[in-house]
């Protein structure tokens, strides 16, 4: 290799270095972390305690595609979007 190729390769090195900084250390774990989230959110069935994202706590009675039904007490029902479901309360 000559020392023109050489200057070319050093130059390219930085660039290559942050683009894999950005995908293992940012773009990657956002990405399994939105699959993690989808998997929660497509294993939701009725009974199951829940937690918004506002943190309110329930259980659910009712769901679709998009939406979820809570029941908060007893007798009071709440229709939640389906994307508002923080986590799944699970007993420890």
């Amino acid at each position: 290799m000559d020392a023109e190729m050489m200057a070319q390769l050093s130059s390219w090195g930085p660039i290559i270095i942050l683009v894999l900084f950005f995908y293992f250390l940012l773009y990657r774990p956002q990405k399994q972390a939105q699959k993690k989230r989808e998997a929660m959110l497509g294993a939701l069935k009725v009974g199951d305690e829940i937690i918004t994202l506002g943190g309110m706590h329930g259980k659910i009675t009712a769901l679709n595609d998009q939406t979820v039904t809570l029941c908060v007490a007893d007798g009071v029902s709440i229709v939640f979007e389906r994307s508002a479901i923080s986590a799944v309360n699970t007993p420890e």
